[in-house]
């Protein structure tokens, strides 16, 4: 029997001809759907890997139906159709205990056929979006577009990739506001087997408690007052992906059991509802409070932290990252200058200066923004920042004290790193060479504080 070449991206329908009654009617619904017809004999059920459904023609031979069909070759996730002539309610159900999606009978069920049908397209052209969609997202949300090459972020960037094979393991990630926690989250997603499913984020801390409720889990028509139509909530929008809980320090107690459970479970109950229903999410969930001190205030469960705690992920904030500053500003201002299509500036000396020594209490977001206003109000082909102290270099090209004492000196370069580091003592003392211990002795300008603790 001659077959059609299925086409490219789209699938084909197969049609297994157990008779040949209504035989005109397969390339007629091949064309109105456009896709390629393959057909197929009983004695060579194999079946093309992209049909969009898999009808078999049984008018007047419905009672082979059922060994056919375990003849059948796989047909992954395509409907198995059975077209026949009888009106038996009876036949009907033998069919479907045998493993059909549904049954036809002809002439009178031709348009539910050719609804079936089209369902069963759309549901296709659906899964080749999600995947064209992933690769495009897959691309933008990648380990490699997260721009730096401090240590400090590489280490967490290194043990992130770890977990790319664990797709079903609970993330933390934790750090300041605009560290780029969902950033890292999407790279998580979009990296692991789960790419083509969702991903599907909520700010816990953007909506109150009553309507949080229903936005995790779902709710029945009816189940409160202005429910009028049931609503499946974002673990179900989420099934086969990931849900990215944003500010999970934020979510109410009383929710706080419920995620729990739904967890330790793997199933949700909709609000209103009396039957739960099996759910397949990874949850990744950010932080920028200690969750630790939210536990011994009883503000956050123990339980629940422990669950989320599988694997965690630190970002560091953006003062911690050294020349990483640099590298995301000449990031934002290409990428700026391309989208206004204007002339790209050079950073100064005094704007590098400047923009290593802001602490930026908003992190990359902060420096962002920045970026992009400075560059829309400076004159064409100039950066000039606005509300930034430009350091001028003292004699021998440093801002520390000259001349000075030696110890002097140490604690004016001890203090000028901790203003580097806004502040964080550890990353201070890193960056110095020296112990935290040393750091504190250096800044109450001890003499010996440079001295190897270690020596004899």
């Amino acid at each position: 029997m001659a077959a059609t070449p299925p086409a490219p991206g789209v699938g084909a329908l197969a049609v297994v001809t157990l008779s040949d009654s209504f035989g005109e009617l397969w390339p007629l619904l091949a064309d109105e759907l456009g896709v390629a017809l393959v057909a197929r004999g009983a004695d060579e059920p194999a079946l093309p890997a992209d049909s969009i459904a898999v009808v078999i023609a049984a008018g007047g031979a419905e009672a082979e139906v059922g060994a056919l069909i375990e003849r059948l070759g796989p047909r992954g996730d395509a409907p198995l159709l059975v077209a026949g002539a009888s009106l038996s309610h009876r036949l009907a159900a033998q069919v479907l205990a045998a493993g059909a999606s549904d049954y036809f009978a002809l002439p009178d069920d031709r348009d539910a056929l050719r609804g079936a049908l089209r369902t069963a397209l759309e549901r296709r052209r659906a899964a080749y979006d999600r995947a064209a969609l992933a690769t495009l997202e897959g691309q933008a949300h990648t380990f490699r577009e997260i721009v730096g090459a401090s240590p400090a972020l590489r280490a967490t960037l290194e043990r992130a990739a770890r977990t790319l094979a664990f797709a079903d393991a609970t993330v933390l990630i934790t750090g300041e506001t605009g560290t780029g926690k969902e950033l890292l989250a999407r790279a998580l997603h979009y990296g692991g087997r789960r790419a083509t499913a969702p991903f599907v984020e909520l700010n816990c801390a953007a909506l109150p408690v009553t309507l949080l409720e229903s936005e995790l889990f779902g709710h029945e028509r009816g189940a409160f007052t202005d429910a009028k139509t049931a609503k499946p909530g974002l673990f179900e929008v989420a099934s086969g992906g990931t849900l990215f809980l944003d500010e999970i320090d934020s979510l109410a107690v009383e929710l706080q059991s419920k995620l729990l459970r739904a967890l330790d479970q793997k199933e949700v109950r909709r609000l209103g509802a009396t039957a739960s229903r099996v759910i397949d999410v990874r949850i990744i969930a950010a932080t920028n409070a200690d969750l630790t001190r939210s536990v011994q205030s009883r503000q956050f469960r123990e339980d629940l932290f422990y669950r989320l705690n599988v694997v965690t992920l630190e970002l560091p904030p953006l003062r911690a990252r050294g020349d990483d500053v640099l590298l995301l500003a000449e990031h934002f201002l290409h990428r700026f200058c391309a989208q206004y299509a204007i002339p790209e500036p050079s950073l100064s000396p005094e704007t590098r200066r400047a923009l290593q020594t802001h602490p930026w209490p908003g992190n990359i977001r902060e420096l962002r923004n920045v970026v992009e206003r400075t560059l829309l109000l400076s004159p064409p082909g100039e950066f000039r920042l606005e509300g930034f102290t430009i350091a001028s270099p003292a004699p021998g090209g440093t801002d520390l004290p000259f001349p000075s004492t030696l110890a002097e000196l140490q604690r004016a370069a001890a203090q000028a790193m901790l203003d580097l580091t806004g502040g964080n003592r550890s990353e201070a003392a890193r960056r110095l060479g020296v112990s935290r211990s040393r750091l504190q002795r250096l800044l109450r300008g001890s003499g010996d504080a440079l001295e190897d603790e270690d020596a004899p």
